[in-house]
């Protein structure tokens, strides 16, 4: 029987252990029904007050059977509520126990400070690509949503580097920061830079003035959601044709049209082929829009003799199918 059942059940067994009692005490010895609810009230909770009426032997037996009966109702109730606190925290241990040992398997993954309006979005949109993804929350009351959404987490400060460490900041391919203030993120990228000088560290910044100051602290790409949405808005206004097309390309749900990047690895059947020989086009229908050198150095439009290298990141779009089949000539497994 499920937890949520026994209180229920907890009442209807008081409500008859009543009503038995006073329709005892009737009908053994004919009191009143308030001196007899009187009489099994006493009883049952065993505060030893004494007999309020003369009683008859068979009263007495009656009540011996009363007594029998509420202790062992009461027995049953502490043992429910000693079994439901136990169960409760061993619950909790095992799956506190088991949320490490997945994290601990974990490598190239991506963590994210911070599970407000934000990082929850950030995290769905990780999960849908099929990355993996460790939440750092110190808020209790968000624990029940991360739980609901299925991600791996840590209950602690992001800010600490023991949590950081539980998190496999130094396993982890990427670092999303998106705590509350521009100092807690400020604090959290040195941190974690400190202890993975390869991870790629993505902050967010409340205000301009602390953005070199997150970029001068490790970060590698510094996000104003302010900005970042007023830029948005106006150019809905000045070019919405091209916001259109990438509000396609970008879509959480799987559209048609997407736009990705991958990047060239040294198993790639394209590294050492030129553009135009590498049948992109013609076998994937697939669009280059740009490359990125290893050096930073981004090539729009790239000529059809340009010769893949290893480790260029190739910006393309089209399908998705499509993609994924670039994907596998990119990098082959």
């Amino acid at each position: 029987m499920e937890h949520s059942h026994h209180p229920i059940l907890f009442i209807c067994l008081g409500i008859v252990l009543l009503a038995i009692g006073t329709l005892g005490y009737v009908l053994i010895d004919n009191w009143p029904v308030m001196d007899a609810l009187y009489m099994t009230v006493i009883t049952l909770t065993t505060v030893g007050y004494g007999e309020i009426r003369d009683i008859s032997n068979a009263g007495r037996l009656f009540t011996i059977f009363l007594i029998i009966m509420g202790v062992g109702f009461y027995l049953y109730v502490v043992s429910y509520i000693i079994q439901f606190l136990v169960e409760g925290r061993i619950r909790e241990v095992l799956g506190r126990r088991r949320l490490e040992q997945q994290i601990n398997r974990l490598n190239n993954h991506y963590i994210v400070c911070g599970y407000g309006r934000i990082g929850r979005v950030l995290c769905r949109y990780l999960v849908q690509k099929y990355l993996d993804v460790v939440v750092i929350e110190k808020n209790l009351d968000r624990i029940p949503v991360i739980d609901e959404d299925g991600v791996l987490y840590i209950i602690g400060d992001a800010t600490e580097e023991a949590t950081m460490v539980r998190a496999g900041i130094d396993r982890a391919k990427g670092l999303l920061t998106v705590l509350a203030t521009d100092a807690a993120n400020v604090f959290l990228v040195l941190t974690a830079r400190q202890h993975n000088p390869d991870v790629f560290i993505v902050a967010r910044a409340e205000m301009n003035a602390t953005k070199n100051t997150l970029l001068a602290a490790g970060a590698d790409k510094v996000i104003s959601p302010y900005d970042l949405g007023a830029r948005r808005m106006a150019h809905a206004i000045l070019r919405p044709t091209v916001i259109h097309f990438l509000e396609l390309a970008f879509a959480d749900d799987q559209t048609d049209i997407q736009l990705e990047e991958f990047t060239v690895g040294s198993k790639s059947t394209l590294a050492g082929v030129k553009l135009m020989d590498s049948n992109i086009r013609q076998d994937m229908n697939l669009i280059i829009i740009s490359i990125k050198k290893s050096d930073g150095n981004m090539i729009f439009n790239p000529a059809a003799d340009y010769l893949f290298t290893e480790g260029d990141i190739v910006i393309a779009v089209g399908e998705n199918r499509n993609l994924m089949k670039l994907e596998r000539r990119l990098n082959p497994v």
